[in-house]
């Protein structure tokens, strides 16, 4: 894009994720309130403070507020009231992927596909309604069915995510959960339990959720 002086002008940031501020912030304030607690302790925690009464809250819905009062998805929010499901689904993939002889990235994939395929996420709703939705959970769920992202049937996943690029659908929400986990993951394990990662699980993973245009 020239911005008329004959230089490409710069594309403008990535709009602000609210739920993922949303997500992130209540796992880490109870992962510091329960120091030592697993992804249950930490989750269980993170609800209590979601059902908090917030006074100080912006009055003015945001767009996934209102996404959620006009479709009933549970959203950021929902999710955080319900113990955060998802995020828990998220983990449970990882630990069968890399079960399964996955690398890190086709498991950290594999998460991120399991919370696509049935999480109601309020992105897609706002910029596609409930068929581009559809699209996104039947897309993910067809790239699982098919093996996952560690076999050949998997390379189904760059054609979803072509498809989802054109279309402008980004399921920022389900990146926000896929993180949540991860952040989870890397906590250190309760007294007891064997850790569920080594050192090489930290990499950054090669993907990133479709983003708009």
């Amino acid at each position: 894009m020239d911005d008329g002086t004959g230089r490409a002008a710069a594309r403008p940031p990535a709009p602000l994720h609210h739920g993922a501020l949303w997500v992130m912030g209540l796992l880490v304030a109870a992962a510091a309130l329960r120091p030592g607690a697993g992804p249950e302790g930490v989750t269980a925690t993170a609800e209590r403070i979601a059902d908090h009464p917030d006074r100080g809250a912006p009055r003015r819905p945001s767009p996934g507020s209102r996404v959620s009062a006009t479709y009933g998805a549970p959203g950021a929010r929902g999710e955080a009231r319900a113990a955060f499901p998802h995020v828990r689904r998220a983990l449970d993939a990882l630990s069968r992927a890399r079960t399964a002889g996955a690398t890190e990235t086709q498991a950290r994939l594999d998460a991120l596909l399991t919370v696509m395929s049935t999480f109601q996420d309020t992105g897609p709703l706002y910029r596609a309604g409930p068929p581009g939705l559809r699209r996104v959970e039947e897309g993910a769920y067809a790239v699982l069915e098919a093996g996952g992202t560690a076999t050949a049937e998997g390379a189904a996943l760059a054609t979803l995510d072509a498809e989802l690029r054109e279309r402008g659908i980004a399921p920022r929400g389900s990146a926000a959960l896929l993180a949540g986990a991860l952040f989870l993951d890397g906590l250190p394990a309760p007294a007891g339990m064997a850790p569920a990662f080594t050192a090489s699980a930290l990499t950054a993973p090669a993907f990133t959720a479709p983003s708009g245009r």
